[in-house]
């Protein structure tokens, strides 16, 4: 399991483990039954606080996709990964959704927003 870090990313660092071990769910990277570090295994492989780390794992068996089994570790659960794209798309789609409200707000026309991502988008 990779999991890089960046200061200068807005989320914070136990978003940035949650996101990528998500995505390492979705591209079959760690699969169902997978082990993941210990809490603080990944805090001192990250030079972060056991606090940190924590709380993604947290956040991510709230969520359904990690479960911890006392005296044995951490896993990957067997959330389908039709439950991780939907949840994607979600994301996807309210990002849209805030880009589009925020164009409209600023008087941008639908055509020009669109140009406007064709032109981020090269």
């Amino acid at each position: 399991m990779q999991i890089h870090l960046y200061k200068e990313d807005k989320d914070p660092f136990y978003l940035q483990i949650v996101k990528q071990i998500k995505l390492q769910i979705l591209d079959h990277t760690l699969s169902a039954g997978d082990g993941l570090p210990s809490m603080r295994m990944l805090a001192s492989d990250l030079r972060i606080s056991v606090i940190t780390t924590k709380r993604a794992y947290e956040e991510l068996e709230k969520e359904g996709f990690i479960v911890t089994v006392l005296g044995k570790g951490t896993f990957v659960t067997d959330k389908t990964v039709n439950a991780i794209s939907d949840e994607h798309l979600r994301e996807f789609n309210k990002a849209v959704d805030e880009v589009l409200n925020h164009g409209k707000a600023l008087q941008y026309s639908f055509d020009e927003i669109v140009e406007k991502l064709k032109e981020r988008g090269k």
